[in-house]
């Protein structure tokens, strides 16, 4: 059973997952030269911050997905495996390429709501010297965040299946990892903070009607409201069955039966794709919305 189980979870990482690797790189590269071509975006917070997120999405497609499953699933070698440099490094910027995408989306949110504000002193929030400011502090605290994969995920060779594994070997670290990292900070916490204020943000845009906005600066943001709440759309779609399934796994109760855990490990399998498609769909939403 495991073993069709395998079988058919490579299947899909190849026939979902190269689709959404080459169409997210594509899209992403095609992106950053529309966003950087323009004046007019170059100059919004809101879109440095969509613009950083843009490169990190591109960074966690190469790192997170395609260096380890997508070539494990093509050639059947977990690079990670075979170098200790490279499970540590790999875990560490797919960690930092995560955790920072999703800070710059919730930060676009939140920057799109206080720019459609009516509140003067909020809209005055929105400049691209804070949020240069903002993506340096978030880089800085995610960098540090991440020193624990350099110290404890190391190559562990399994006695029972005789399979070398990059894991990480501090139960504490683990624990923290599974049920905080995983489920809370890149899972639930993001998708509440991108939905709330990107509701606000289209609320307020509602309301801009009403008030003497200047018809390019009301264009600008009824265009970068529209990028931010697909992105909040592709947020939840994406991300909410892994994490969901994640929290699932990690349930105590559950730990002990390895028949439920081998479905939960084949539904992650399943579904990585379309957690991946997170990175890459967001992409290219993006650049749709920018050409409409």
């Amino acid at each position: 059973m495991s073993t069709i189980l395998t079988t058919i979870g490579k299947q899909v990482t190849i026939y979902l997952g190269m689709p959404v690797f080459i169409s997210g790189i594509v899209g992403g590269i095609l992106n950053l030269i529309v966003f950087l071509s323009l004046h007019t975006f170059r100059q919004s917070s809101c879109a440095f911050y969509l613009i950083i997120m843009s490169i990190l999405n591109i960074g966690q497609l190469f790192c997170g997905y395609f260096s380890l499953r997508i070539i494990n699933a093509l050639i059947g070698v977990d690079l990670t495996a075979i170098s200790l440099f490279f499970c540590k490094f790999r875990i560490y910027i797919s960690q930092l390429c995560s955790g920072l995408s999703l800070t710059c989306l919730c930060l676009a949110t939140i920057d799109q709501y206080l720019a459609t504000c009516s509140r003067v002193h909020w809209q005055q929030l929105c400049k691209i010297k804070l949020a240069y400011r903002l993506v340096l502090i978030s880089t800085l605290i995610w960098i540090l965040h991440g020193i624990p994969y350099l110290i404890y995920f190391n190559d562990v060779l399994s006695s029972s299946a005789n399979q070398t594994s990059c894991v990480s070997v501090n139960s504490i670290f683990n624990n923290y990892r599974n049920n905080f990292f995983i489920v809370v900070l890149i899972g639930y916490l993001p998708m509440i903070i991108a939905s709330l204020f990107g509701l606000l943000a289209y609320h307020n845009l509602q309301q801009m009607s009403h008030r003497t906005i200047p018809l390019i600066r009301r264009e600008l943001d009824k265009q970068l409201t529209t990028m931010v709440l697909v992105q909040v759309i592709v947020n939840i779609f994406t991300l909410l069955p892994y994490t969901t399934i994640n929290a699932i796994t990690t349930n105590p109760n559950l730990a002990n039966d390895s028949n439920i855990q081998e479905k939960l490990q084949f539904a992650l399998t399943i579904i990585n794709p379309f957690y991946y498609a997170y990175f890459s769909v967001s992409i290219n939403e993006l650049l749709i919305t920018l050409l409409l």
